[in-house]
């Protein structure tokens, strides 16, 4: 069994260590998260999470079970394509699911693709405790540690103020000039409209201004 050795990060708001291959379907931890493979588990709270307008607010549409099923299929068939791929996320304290946190490839074309894109969705019931930055930090880690990315990209319409502080928390920077026209909404939606953000490897960690 391959041993794990915790990594210790340090930055201005969190200490937390990241774990690395502790037991298979892991792929990091931090002291209130768990971002794992896909288990049949994750299904009916993931459906139940993408039914809900408040979660689906910033997109075109709130998600069918059968589309939300399919999702899952795609990501874990990304994970063996690719090796990284949009963690599941559970609880440390109950190991309940509570949305997803990872890596992905956008599947449209636009001036910054190809890319590798780090993003998150949560359950409402767990907004406001942090989460999303807690698990975006582990995986920005990951990404720029373990996998060797050069650079990272988030992006989302310009209204999601939620999504926006989780990336610039993260040390990630907006140039208005890369905002772009996202394909998947229709000509003169009030979504259509979408911002930016990068973060290189050498740029993560650094203090956030």
């Amino acid at each position: 069994m391959p041993r794990a050795f915790p990594r210790l990060f340090i930055d201005a708001s969190i200490l937390y260590f990241l774990i690395v291959d502790v037991s298979p379907g892991i792929i990091v931890s931090t002291p209130r998260l768990v971002l794992r493979r896909w288990q049949p588990s994750d299904r009916n709270p993931f459906a139940a999470m993408n039914a809900d307008p408040r979660v689906m607010e910033y997109f075109p549409r709130p998600f069918t079970v059968e589309e939300s099923h399919q999702a899952i299929d795609r990501i874990e068939a990304g994970f063996e394509q690719r090796g990284f791929g949009l963690c599941a996320v559970e609880l440390q304290a109950d190991h309940s699911f509570i949305g997803f946190i990872g890596l992905s490839v956008p599947n449209f074309t636009a001036h910054f693709t190809p890319c590798i894109e780090i993003g998150w969705r949560l359950a409402a019931r767990a907004w406001g405790n942090g989460y999303a930055s807690e698990g975006a930090k582990a995986i920005a880690a990951h990404a720029f540690e373990t996998l060797k990315l050069d650079q990272i990209v988030s992006f989302t319409a310009e209204q999601n103020l939620r999504s926006r502080r989780v990336m610039e928390k993260l040390g990630m920077t907006f140039n208005p000039d890369d905002s772009f026209d996202h394909p998947n909404f229709p000509l003169g939606h009030l979504l259509r409209r979408h911002v930016l953000y990068r973060l290189r490897a050498q740029e993560f960690g650094q203090p956030v201004k």
